[in-house]
Protein backbone atom coordinates (compact mmCIF):
# COMPACT_ATOMS: atom_id res chain seq x y z
CA UNK A 1 0.00 0.00 0.00
CA UNK A 2 1.77 3.02 -1.18
CA UNK A 3 1.59 6.42 0.84
CA UNK A 4 0.18 9.85 -1.10
CA UNK A 5 3.31 12.20 -1.68
CA UNK A 6 2.05 14.11 1.54
CA UNK A 7 1.82 11.46 3.99
CA UNK A 8 5.22 10.67 2.76
CA UNK A 9 6.77 14.08 3.47
CA UNK A 10 4.99 13.77 6.90
CA UNK A 11 6.07 10.64 7.41
CA UNK A 12 9.57 11.80 6.73
CA UNK A 13 9.53 14.96 9.00
CA UNK A 14 8.35 12.73 11.66
CA UNK A 15 11.45 10.52 11.21
CA UNK A 16 13.91 13.36 10.84
CA UNK A 17 12.47 15.28 14.08
CA UNK A 18 12.78 11.38 15.89
CA UNK A 19 16.41 11.05 14.58
CA UNK A 20 17.31 14.74 15.93
CA UNK A 21 16.07 13.75 19.47
CA UNK A 22 18.22 10.65 19.07
CA UNK A 23 21.12 12.92 18.31
CA UNK A 24 20.77 15.18 21.38
CA UNK A 25 21.16 11.66 23.73
CA UNK A 26 23.96 10.40 22.04
CA UNK A 27 26.09 13.03 23.36
CA UNK A 28 25.22 12.42 26.46
CA UNK A 29 27.53 11.06 29.11
CA UNK A 30 26.54 7.57 30.33
CA UNK A 31 25.35 8.09 33.57
CA UNK A 32 22.52 10.53 31.96
CA UNK A 33 22.21 7.65 29.63
CA UNK A 34 21.12 5.02 31.67
CA UNK A 35 18.99 7.40 33.64
CA UNK A 36 16.67 7.80 30.82
CA UNK A 37 16.72 3.84 30.02
CA UNK A 38 15.69 3.33 33.21
CA UNK A 39 13.13 5.61 33.17
CA UNK A 40 11.68 4.86 30.28
CA UNK A 41 11.68 1.03 31.44
CA UNK A 42 9.71 2.41 34.13
CA UNK A 43 7.34 3.92 31.67
CA UNK A 44 7.25 0.51 29.73
CA UNK A 45 6.20 -1.30 32.69
CA UNK A 46 3.84 1.39 33.68
CA UNK A 47 1.38 0.96 30.72
CA UNK A 48 1.94 -2.89 30.59
CA UNK A 49 0.76 -3.35 33.92
CA UNK A 50 -2.02 -0.46 33.16
CA UNK A 51 -3.13 -2.17 29.84
CA UNK A 52 -2.08 -6.00 29.95
CA UNK A 53 -3.61 -8.42 31.44
CA UNK A 54 -1.05 -10.97 30.76
CA UNK A 55 1.79 -8.89 32.38
CA UNK A 56 -0.56 -7.84 35.34
CA UNK A 57 -0.14 -11.62 36.09
CA UNK A 58 3.26 -12.67 34.59
CA UNK A 59 5.05 -10.14 36.81
CA UNK A 60 2.22 -10.25 39.98
CA UNK A 61 4.46 -9.23 43.21
CA UNK A 62 7.01 -8.34 40.96
CA UNK A 63 6.31 -4.98 40.01
CA UNK A 64 8.95 -3.09 41.49
CA UNK A 65 11.33 -5.65 41.32
CA UNK A 66 14.49 -5.13 39.14
CA UNK A 67 14.19 -5.52 35.41
CA UNK A 68 16.94 -9.04 36.05
CA UNK A 69 14.43 -9.99 38.39
CA UNK A 70 11.90 -10.63 35.82
CA UNK A 71 10.64 -13.75 34.71
CA UNK A 72 11.91 -14.47 30.67
CA UNK A 73 9.63 -14.00 27.69
CA UNK A 74 9.58 -16.83 25.21
CA UNK A 75 8.07 -16.36 21.43
CA UNK A 76 5.69 -19.43 22.07
CA UNK A 77 4.88 -18.04 24.85
CA UNK A 78 3.97 -14.66 23.67
CA UNK A 79 2.07 -16.39 20.88
CA UNK A 80 0.36 -18.30 23.24
CA UNK A 81 -0.91 -15.52 25.08
CA UNK A 82 -1.17 -13.03 22.41
CA UNK A 83 -4.45 -11.75 23.12
CA UNK A 84 -4.30 -10.85 26.53
CA UNK A 85 -0.55 -9.57 26.07
CA UNK A 86 -1.68 -6.66 23.59
CA UNK A 87 -2.73 -3.54 25.26
CA UNK A 88 -5.51 -2.94 22.91
CA UNK A 89 -8.62 -5.03 23.63
CA UNK A 90 -9.44 -4.78 20.00
CA UNK A 91 -7.18 -6.88 18.84
CA UNK A 92 -7.42 -10.46 18.56
CA UNK A 93 -4.46 -13.17 16.99
CA UNK A 94 -7.37 -14.95 14.65
CA UNK A 95 -8.06 -11.67 13.31
CA UNK A 96 -4.71 -10.44 12.98
CA UNK A 97 -3.38 -13.78 11.12
CA UNK A 98 -6.71 -14.00 9.26
CA UNK A 99 -6.09 -10.12 8.13
CA UNK A 100 -2.19 -11.90 7.01
CA UNK A 101 -3.67 -14.33 5.04
CA UNK A 102 -6.45 -12.16 3.17
CA UNK A 103 -4.25 -9.26 2.36
CA UNK A 104 -1.78 -8.74 0.22
CA UNK A 105 -1.31 -5.06 0.02
CA UNK A 106 0.11 -4.68 3.37
CA UNK A 107 -3.14 -2.61 4.53
CA UNK A 108 -3.48 -1.64 8.29
CA UNK A 109 -4.70 -3.87 10.83
CA UNK A 110 -7.63 -2.12 12.12
CA UNK A 111 -6.89 0.67 10.11
CA UNK A 112 -4.68 1.61 12.94
CA UNK A 113 -1.48 -1.35 12.73
CA UNK A 114 1.06 -2.83 10.95
CA UNK A 115 1.44 -5.60 10.98
CA UNK A 116 5.56 -7.58 10.43
CA UNK A 117 5.58 -10.85 10.70
CA UNK A 118 8.67 -13.70 11.46
CA UNK A 119 9.34 -16.66 8.97
CA UNK A 120 8.65 -19.15 11.49
CA UNK A 121 12.13 -20.68 10.62
CA UNK A 122 12.97 -21.40 14.19
CA UNK A 123 9.73 -23.48 14.53
CA UNK A 124 6.99 -20.47 15.74
CA UNK A 125 6.23 -18.00 13.54
CA UNK A 126 5.46 -14.68 15.28
CA UNK A 127 3.10 -11.27 14.69
CA UNK A 128 4.02 -8.09 15.87
CA UNK A 129 1.84 -4.93 16.01
CA UNK A 130 3.19 -1.13 15.70
CA UNK A 131 1.07 1.88 15.65
CA UNK A 132 2.29 5.03 14.00
CA UNK A 133 4.33 6.26 16.97
CA UNK A 134 6.36 2.88 17.24
CA UNK A 135 6.49 2.93 13.68
CA UNK A 136 8.02 6.38 13.87
CA UNK A 137 10.51 4.88 15.71
CA UNK A 138 11.38 1.41 13.71
CA UNK A 139 12.04 3.78 10.63
CA UNK A 140 14.24 6.21 12.73
CA UNK A 141 16.02 3.01 14.25
CA UNK A 142 17.23 2.08 10.67
CA UNK A 143 18.10 5.51 9.45
CA UNK A 144 20.36 5.96 12.47
CA UNK A 145 22.48 2.99 11.30
CA UNK A 146 22.51 4.45 7.99
CA UNK A 147 23.65 7.80 9.47
CA UNK A 148 26.03 6.42 11.61
CA UNK A 149 27.92 4.88 8.30
CA UNK A 150 28.05 8.21 7.00
CA UNK A 151 24.86 8.50 4.92
CA UNK A 152 22.36 10.96 6.38
CA UNK A 153 18.97 11.34 5.56
CA UNK A 154 17.86 14.35 3.77
CA UNK A 155 14.83 16.22 1.71
CA UNK A 156 17.57 17.69 -0.83
CA UNK A 157 19.53 14.29 -1.84
CA UNK A 158 18.26 11.77 -3.73
CA UNK A 159 20.17 8.06 -3.40
CA UNK A 160 18.96 4.82 -5.30
CA UNK A 161 18.55 1.88 -2.66
CA UNK A 162 18.58 -2.18 -3.82
CA UNK A 163 18.07 -4.39 -1.23
CA UNK A 164 18.35 -8.23 -1.88
CA UNK A 165 16.50 -9.81 0.85
CA UNK A 166 12.95 -11.23 1.53
CA UNK A 167 9.99 -9.48 -0.45
CA UNK A 168 7.31 -10.71 1.51
CA UNK A 169 5.15 -7.79 2.17
CA UNK A 170 5.03 -9.22 6.18
CA UNK A 171 8.62 -8.99 6.65
CA UNK A 172 9.26 -5.93 8.93
CA UNK A 173 12.52 -4.47 6.34
CA UNK A 174 9.83 -4.94 3.07
CA UNK A 175 7.66 -3.10 4.80
CA UNK A 176 10.54 -0.27 5.93
CA UNK A 177 11.47 -0.23 2.53
CA UNK A 178 8.03 0.60 1.45
CA UNK A 179 7.63 3.27 3.75
CA UNK A 180 11.12 4.39 2.90
CA UNK A 181 10.34 4.26 -0.82
CA UNK A 182 9.84 7.86 -2.33
CA UNK A 183 10.83 10.66 -4.50
CA UNK A 184 13.95 11.06 -2.20
CA UNK A 185 14.59 7.24 -1.54
CA UNK A 186 14.08 5.37 -4.96
CA UNK A 187 14.27 1.92 -4.19
CA UNK A 188 13.99 -1.90 -5.81
CA UNK A 189 13.48 -5.11 -3.68
CA UNK A 190 14.92 -7.95 -4.88
CA UNK A 191 14.23 -11.52 -3.69
CA UNK A 192 17.43 -13.01 -2.76
CA UNK A 193 15.91 -16.59 -3.09
CA UNK A 194 15.72 -15.00 -7.50
CA UNK A 195 17.86 -16.82 -9.56
CA UNK A 196 21.31 -14.75 -9.52
CA UNK A 197 21.44 -13.80 -13.28
CA UNK A 198 18.66 -12.03 -12.45
CA UNK A 199 19.11 -10.21 -9.76
CA UNK A 200 22.35 -9.53 -11.29
CA UNK A 201 20.86 -8.22 -14.63
CA UNK A 202 18.10 -6.23 -12.41
CA UNK A 203 21.06 -4.64 -10.00
CA UNK A 204 22.95 -3.43 -13.19
CA UNK A 205 19.72 -2.04 -14.97
CA UNK A 206 19.02 0.14 -11.23
CA UNK A 207 22.72 1.32 -10.27
CA UNK A 208 22.28 1.42 -6.80
CA UNK A 209 24.01 4.24 -4.66
CA UNK A 210 22.64 1.83 -1.32
CA UNK A 211 23.24 -1.77 -1.25
CA UNK A 212 21.38 -3.30 1.06
CA UNK A 213 21.90 -7.20 1.43
CA UNK A 214 22.11 -10.56 4.14
CA UNK A 215 25.39 -10.76 4.76
CA UNK A 216 25.61 -14.26 2.53
CA UNK A 217 24.42 -12.14 -0.94
CA UNK A 218 26.82 -9.46 -0.15
CA UNK A 219 29.47 -12.01 -0.62
CA UNK A 220 27.67 -13.56 -3.51
CA UNK A 221 27.05 -9.84 -5.00
CA UNK A 222 30.98 -8.98 -4.59
CA UNK A 223 32.59 -12.06 -6.26
CA UNK A 224 30.08 -11.50 -9.45
CA UNK A 225 31.53 -7.54 -9.38
CA UNK A 226 35.11 -9.25 -8.97
CA UNK A 227 34.40 -11.60 -11.91
CA UNK A 228 33.14 -8.78 -14.35
CA UNK A 229 29.63 -9.59 -14.19
CA UNK A 230 27.88 -7.21 -11.75
CA UNK A 231 28.72 -3.21 -12.59
CA UNK A 232 27.68 -1.35 -9.76
CA UNK A 233 29.30 1.62 -7.80
CA UNK A 234 27.42 1.77 -4.37
CA UNK A 235 28.41 4.30 -1.99
CA UNK A 236 27.40 2.11 1.08
CA UNK A 237 26.74 -1.40 1.38
CA UNK A 238 24.65 -2.73 4.23
CA UNK A 239 24.72 -6.40 6.14
CA UNK A 240 22.67 -7.74 8.44
CA UNK A 241 20.20 -11.01 9.45
CA UNK A 242 23.43 -13.42 9.44
CA UNK A 243 26.85 -13.38 10.90
CA UNK A 244 29.06 -11.13 9.10
CA UNK A 245 32.41 -13.01 8.54
CA UNK A 246 36.02 -11.33 7.96
CA UNK A 247 36.57 -12.76 4.42
CA UNK A 248 33.25 -11.41 3.16
CA UNK A 249 34.08 -7.78 4.93
CA UNK A 250 37.29 -8.21 2.37
CA UNK A 251 35.92 -9.36 -0.15
CA UNK A 252 33.32 -6.85 -0.38
CA UNK A 253 35.86 -4.17 0.28
CA UNK A 254 37.55 -5.51 -2.55
CA UNK A 255 34.91 -5.25 -4.73
CA UNK A 256 33.80 -1.95 -4.12
CA UNK A 257 36.35 -0.11 -2.33
CA UNK A 258 34.96 0.21 1.19
CA UNK A 259 33.96 -2.42 4.09
CA UNK A 260 29.87 -3.38 4.45
CA UNK A 261 28.34 -1.90 7.66
CA UNK A 262 27.40 -4.62 9.26
CA UNK A 263 23.38 -3.89 11.64
CA UNK A 264 21.86 -5.75 14.14
CA UNK A 265 18.34 -6.74 14.61
CA UNK A 266 15.13 -7.95 14.25
CA UNK A 267 11.23 -8.11 13.60
CA UNK A 268 10.31 -7.87 17.01
CA UNK A 269 12.79 -4.69 17.86
CA UNK A 270 14.10 -3.29 14.44
CA UNK A 271 17.57 -2.38 14.82
CA UNK A 272 19.54 -3.12 18.15
CA UNK A 273 22.88 -2.27 17.32
CA UNK A 274 24.61 -0.41 14.20
CA UNK A 275 28.24 -0.09 12.86
CA UNK A 276 29.36 3.31 13.64
CA UNK A 277 32.19 4.81 10.50
CA UNK A 278 34.44 6.15 12.91
CA UNK A 279 35.51 3.25 14.84
CA UNK A 280 33.91 0.39 12.89
CA UNK A 281 32.18 -1.26 16.20
CA UNK A 282 28.72 -2.28 16.73
CA UNK A 283 27.03 -0.05 19.20
CA UNK A 284 24.09 -1.23 20.86
CA UNK A 285 20.81 1.69 20.63
CA UNK A 286 20.76 1.93 24.68
CA UNK A 287 18.36 4.28 24.23
CA UNK A 288 15.65 2.10 22.69
CA UNK A 289 16.85 -0.98 23.92
CA UNK A 290 18.14 -2.82 26.80
CA UNK A 291 19.89 -6.07 25.95
CA UNK A 292 21.31 -9.07 28.18
CA UNK A 293 23.57 -11.12 27.46
CA UNK A 294 22.68 -14.46 29.55
CA UNK A 295 23.38 -18.47 29.62
CA UNK A 296 20.91 -21.09 28.67
CA UNK A 297 19.45 -20.53 32.50
CA UNK A 298 19.25 -17.09 32.06
CA UNK A 299 22.12 -15.71 34.13
CA UNK A 300 24.36 -12.67 32.92
CA UNK A 301 27.35 -13.51 31.34
CA UNK A 302 30.20 -10.71 32.23
CA UNK A 303 32.05 -9.06 29.07
CA UNK A 304 34.05 -10.79 26.86
CA UNK A 305 32.15 -14.28 27.03
CA UNK A 306 29.85 -15.32 24.43
CA UNK A 307 26.26 -15.74 25.84
CA UNK A 308 23.81 -18.44 24.68
CA UNK A 309 20.98 -15.84 24.33
CA UNK A 310 19.73 -12.73 24.09
CA UNK A 311 16.99 -11.00 26.33
CA UNK A 312 15.67 -7.94 24.56
CA UNK A 313 14.08 -5.10 26.25
CA UNK A 314 12.07 -2.65 23.66
CA UNK A 315 11.57 0.28 26.01
CA UNK A 316 9.12 1.74 22.57
CA UNK A 317 6.91 -1.00 22.16
CA UNK A 318 3.49 -0.02 23.61
CA UNK A 319 0.84 -2.04 21.41
CA UNK A 320 2.53 -5.19 22.42
CA UNK A 321 5.07 -4.70 24.93
CA UNK A 322 8.48 -6.89 25.05
CA UNK A 323 9.78 -7.09 28.53
CA UNK A 324 13.20 -9.68 28.40
CA UNK A 325 12.21 -11.22 25.38
CA UNK A 326 13.97 -14.05 24.35
CA UNK A 327 15.94 -13.81 21.15
CA UNK A 328 18.46 -17.81 20.41
CA UNK A 329 21.48 -15.29 19.47
CA UNK A 330 24.95 -15.75 20.44
CA UNK A 331 26.52 -12.81 21.25
CA UNK A 332 29.57 -10.90 23.13
CA UNK A 333 29.66 -7.72 24.83
CA UNK A 334 32.74 -5.84 24.90
CA UNK A 335 34.58 -5.61 28.38
CA UNK A 336 35.90 -1.98 27.67
CA UNK A 337 34.53 1.19 26.90
CA UNK A 338 34.84 2.40 22.52
CA UNK A 339 37.92 4.24 22.34
CA UNK A 340 35.78 6.69 20.10
CA UNK A 341 34.12 8.27 23.23
CA UNK A 342 30.67 7.08 22.28
CA UNK A 343 28.94 5.82 25.62
CA UNK A 344 26.40 3.13 24.26
CA UNK A 345 27.89 -0.27 24.95
CA UNK A 346 29.25 -2.09 22.32
CA UNK A 347 28.79 -5.24 21.06
CA UNK A 348 31.68 -6.94 19.80
CA UNK A 349 30.90 -9.97 18.20
CA UNK A 350 28.07 -12.19 17.10
CA UNK A 351 28.65 -15.27 15.87
CA UNK A 352 24.82 -16.57 15.06
CA UNK A 353 22.09 -18.14 16.68
CA UNK A 354 21.68 -21.09 18.83
CA UNK A 355 20.43 -23.23 15.82
CA UNK A 356 23.70 -22.73 14.21
CA UNK A 357 25.58 -24.75 17.21
CA UNK A 358 26.22 -27.92 16.48
CA UNK A 359 26.39 -30.80 19.18
CA UNK A 360 28.94 -33.63 18.12
CA UNK A 361 30.22 -36.69 19.53
CA UNK A 362 32.76 -36.29 21.80
CA UNK A 363 36.13 -37.88 22.08
CA UNK A 364 35.47 -38.75 25.37
CA UNK A 365 31.42 -40.04 25.01
CA UNK A 366 28.59 -38.02 25.14
CA UNK A 367 28.32 -34.91 22.68
CA UNK A 368 30.23 -31.55 22.64
CA UNK A 369 28.27 -28.05 21.68
CA UNK A 370 31.05 -26.47 19.25
CA UNK A 371 30.04 -23.13 18.39
CA UNK A 372 29.71 -21.41 14.74
CA UNK A 373 32.77 -19.66 14.84
CA UNK A 374 34.77 -22.57 14.76
CA UNK A 375 34.17 -23.65 11.53
CA UNK A 376 34.10 -19.66 10.54
CA UNK A 377 37.73 -19.49 11.41
CA UNK A 378 38.21 -22.15 9.14
CA UNK A 379 36.56 -21.69 5.99
CA UNK A 380 36.39 -18.59 5.72
CA UNK A 381 39.60 -17.97 4.31
CA UNK A 382 39.09 -20.88 2.12
CA UNK A 383 39.14 -19.53 -1.59
CA UNK A 384 35.57 -19.68 -2.38
CA UNK A 385 32.89 -17.48 -2.83
CA UNK A 386 30.53 -19.39 -0.75
CA UNK A 387 30.66 -22.56 2.05
CA UNK A 388 28.16 -23.71 4.51
CA UNK A 389 28.42 -26.76 7.04
CA UNK A 390 25.71 -29.79 7.25
CA UNK A 391 25.85 -31.94 10.22
CA UNK A 392 23.88 -34.90 8.40
CA UNK A 393 21.93 -37.84 10.36
CA UNK A 394 24.43 -40.09 11.46
CA UNK A 395 26.49 -37.26 12.37
CA UNK A 396 28.76 -36.74 9.86
CA UNK A 397 29.88 -33.06 8.35
CA UNK A 398 29.28 -32.56 4.40
CA UNK A 399 31.10 -29.32 3.42
CA UNK A 400 29.36 -27.39 0.25
CA UNK A 401 31.45 -25.58 -1.96
CA UNK A 402 31.01 -22.78 -4.78
CA UNK A 403 32.72 -20.74 -6.54
CA UNK A 404 36.31 -21.92 -6.48
CA UNK A 405 38.75 -18.99 -7.01
CA UNK A 406 42.17 -21.31 -6.41
CA UNK A 407 43.06 -24.86 -6.46
CA UNK A 408 41.67 -26.16 -3.21
CA UNK A 409 42.74 -29.66 -2.03
CA UNK A 410 39.36 -31.10 0.05
CA UNK A 411 42.29 -33.30 2.00
CA UNK A 412 43.61 -30.21 3.03
CA UNK A 413 40.32 -28.65 4.04
CA UNK A 414 39.33 -31.57 5.87
CA UNK A 415 42.41 -32.01 7.76
CA UNK A 416 42.05 -28.77 9.34
CA UNK A 417 38.25 -29.02 10.06
CA UNK A 418 39.38 -32.15 11.72
CA UNK A 419 42.36 -30.69 13.74
CA UNK A 420 40.13 -27.79 14.74
CA UNK A 421 37.21 -29.93 15.69
CA UNK A 422 39.53 -32.02 17.86
CA UNK A 423 40.75 -29.21 19.59
CA UNK A 424 37.10 -28.70 20.93
CA UNK A 425 36.90 -32.41 21.95
CA UNK A 426 34.49 -33.48 19.42
CA UNK A 427 35.43 -36.57 17.17
CA UNK A 428 33.85 -36.56 13.82
CA UNK A 429 32.60 -40.09 12.24
CA UNK A 430 33.51 -38.86 8.86
CA UNK A 431 33.95 -35.09 6.57
CA UNK A 432 33.21 -34.91 2.80
CA UNK A 433 33.60 -32.19 0.50
CA UNK A 434 30.73 -31.22 -2.16
CA UNK A 435 31.57 -28.26 -5.03
CA UNK A 436 28.50 -27.27 -5.84
CA UNK A 437 27.12 -24.21 -8.08
CA UNK A 438 25.58 -22.45 -5.27
CA UNK A 439 24.87 -22.86 -1.78
CA UNK A 440 21.11 -23.74 -0.90
CA UNK A 441 18.84 -20.94 0.02
CA UNK A 442 16.10 -21.27 2.39
CA UNK A 443 12.93 -19.96 1.41
CA UNK A 444 13.62 -16.50 2.38
CA UNK A 445 16.69 -16.28 0.34
CA UNK A 446 19.01 -16.71 3.15
CA UNK A 447 21.74 -19.54 2.96
CA UNK A 448 22.91 -20.40 6.31
CA UNK A 449 26.58 -21.04 6.69
CA UNK A 450 25.92 -24.24 9.33
CA UNK A 451 22.81 -26.46 9.10
CA UNK A 452 22.07 -29.56 10.87
CA UNK A 453 19.94 -32.09 9.50
CA UNK A 454 20.27 -34.06 12.62
CA UNK A 455 17.38 -33.35 15.29
CA UNK A 456 18.56 -33.88 18.76
CA UNK A 457 16.48 -35.78 21.46
CA UNK A 458 16.70 -35.57 25.12
CA UNK A 459 19.17 -37.94 25.98
CA UNK A 460 21.86 -36.63 22.81
CA UNK A 461 22.13 -33.29 24.57
CA UNK A 462 25.55 -32.33 25.11
CA UNK A 463 26.97 -33.60 28.84
CA UNK A 464 30.65 -31.77 27.99
CA UNK A 465 30.12 -28.30 28.49
CA UNK A 466 30.00 -26.21 25.57
CA UNK A 467 33.32 -27.37 23.81
CA UNK A 468 34.79 -23.69 23.52
CA UNK A 469 33.32 -20.37 22.08
CA UNK A 470 35.81 -18.16 20.66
Amino acid sequence: MSLPVASKLTLMLSVLHRLEEMRRREQWPRPRIMAYQQASLRRLRDHAYMRSPFYQKFHRGLFDCPLSELPVLTKAMMMEHFDEIVTDRQVRLEDVRAHVHSSDDNARFLNRYRVAATSGSSGQPGFFLYDDEEWTSILASFARGQEWAGQRLSLTRRRRMASVASISPWHVSSQVAQSAKSWWIPAIRLAASEPLPDIVRQLNGWQPDVLVAYASMSRILAEEQLAGRLHIQPEFVYTSSEVLTAETRRRVKEAWGREPFNEYGATETANIAAERSDCRRLHVYEDMVILEAVDEQYRPVPPGEYGAKVLVTSLFSRTQPLIRYEINDSVRLVKEECPSGRSFTVLESIQGRVEDILHLPACKGGRVAVQPLVFNRVMDVAPVSGWQVVQEEDDSLTVLLSGLRNDLVDQTLIDALTGSLSDQGAAVPGIRVRRVEAIPKAPSGKAPLIKARRTLSSENMPVNGSGGSA
